[in-house]
């Protein structure tokens, strides 16, 4: 179980994280929603200290440090990896670090993407880093993988594959939890939704749930976010007015 209890995170004036409370079981894949500035990459970085904070965050109830940070891993389409490397050196590499690093899929999901091996990362596209990233992510072993927009640069039947190949690959001991602003593409393919907003959770809830409710992910979140759905038409109206 990984746990936030009364998360705070400010950048000097700006409270970016406001008193955040989660727990993740093992087993879900969890999609993280909200505005630009809401305060998911804030929190995805708190979790695996990359940043200082406010409050507590446990792994299997221990504070997350040397000792366990093995069992997080991150991917971001800012990246991680080493432009100047390959990707076979980087599996040697994290075959070395990392005790359950998982060459097998790895491999799978290299020959799934079609990279190339032999050649340095910094010639890649951006949405063959952005997919590497992710093949790191996946495959080193770790039991809660963050993923913060890491389908930046990838069009949609490599988003839609690679969806369908998560369900498949996953265990039942990994926890994915996926920042996306791609709300009603990724629906069918989690469990639980959790919704920021400046900084705060304002929504937790199952996909089962909201299936049984009779409603979409997508109005789920118009509703919580309170969407105006006329906010188009006004704004027209008013630069029509002023012509």
């Amino acid at each position: 179980m990984l746990e936030l209890k009364n998360v705070k995170k400010s950048y000097g004036s700006k409270e970016a994280l406001h008193g955040v409370d989660l727990a993740l079981p093992r087993g879900e894949i969890v999609g993280l929603f909200g505005e630009n500035g809401a305060g998911k990459t804030t929190l995805m970085k708190s979790i695996l200290r990359l940043i200082r904070f406010e409050g507590e965050i446990t792994l299997d109830g221990e504070p997350v440090g040397r000792k366990n940070i093995e069992k997080l891993s991150f991917a971001t389409s800012e990246h991680s990896f080493f432009p100047d490397l390959t990707p076979q050196a980087h599996r040697d590499f994290y075959a070395e670090h990392f005790e359950t690093f998982n060459e097998k899929r790895c491999r799978a999901l290299m020959e799934f993407f079609d990279l190339p091996t032999d050649k340095a990362l910094k010639s890649f596209s951006t949405g063959q880093k952005n997919q590497f990233e992710v093949i790191l992510a996946l495959s080193q072993g770790a039991d809660y993988i963050l993923m913060d927009e890491p389908f930046a640069g990838n069009d949609v039947f490599n988003r839609e594959d690679f969806y369908k190949v998560l369900l498949g690959l996953l265990t039942e001991r990994e926890t994915v939890l996926l920042s996306t602003h791609l709300i009603e593409e990724v629906s069918d393919f989690i469990g639980r939704a959790v919704l920021l907003r400046e900084g705060v959770i304002v929504g937790d809830v199952g996909t089962e749930e909201l299936d049984d409710r009779g409603e979409t992910l997508m109005d789920y979140v118009k509703t919580t976010y309170r969407y105006r759905a006329d906010r188009v038409a006004k704004a027209l109206e008013e630069m029509e007015g002023e012509a």
